[in-house]
């Protein structure tokens, strides 16, 4: 594998999702991120209870988390998000803030889930991504 640090691939037997079933990272060094919570700078939580609003954050500190590693969107090989609900509706609205902030969405999946660790968070994101040596 040259070229690009994540080579997506789908599967040819499966759906088409508008994602990737499978990425393969190129030797080097492999970046794992803690759980993202939606925190602003101050350590508070952001909108309790949107979870839009808390995706967007989330996705905007897990690129801050990534460019300090080397890394960056491109680079992410797995995505989970974490939704504190039982809404296929809200997981769909998270899904597409997901899809639209990723020029190519890698590898993911978004789980409704009961709870997370601040009161009013419903949101979390960790990654797994290719540093560009």
């Amino acid at each position: 594998m040259s070229g690009a640090p994540v080579q997506r691939l789908q599967a040819s037997g499966l759906h088409d999702g508008g994602f990737a079933h499978v990425s393969v990272v190129a030797p080097g060094s492999t970046v794992f991120t803690a759980g993202i919570s939606p925190l602003d700078k101050n350590g508070e939580l952001v909108l309790p209870g949107d979870a839009l609003a808390q995706t967007r954050r989330c996705l905007e500190a897990l690129a801050e988390v990534l460019a300090e590693a080397g890394a960056g969107p491109e680079t992410v090989a797995r995505l989970t998000v974490y939704v504190v609900t039982d809404s296929n509706d809200v997981l769909g609205q998270v899904w597409r803030i997901v899809d639209d902030w990723f020029a190519v969405t890698p590898a993911a999946i978004v789980l409704g889930v009961q709870v997370l660790p601040y009161p009013g968070q419903v949101v979390e994101v960790e990654a797994v991504a290719a540093a560009r040596l």
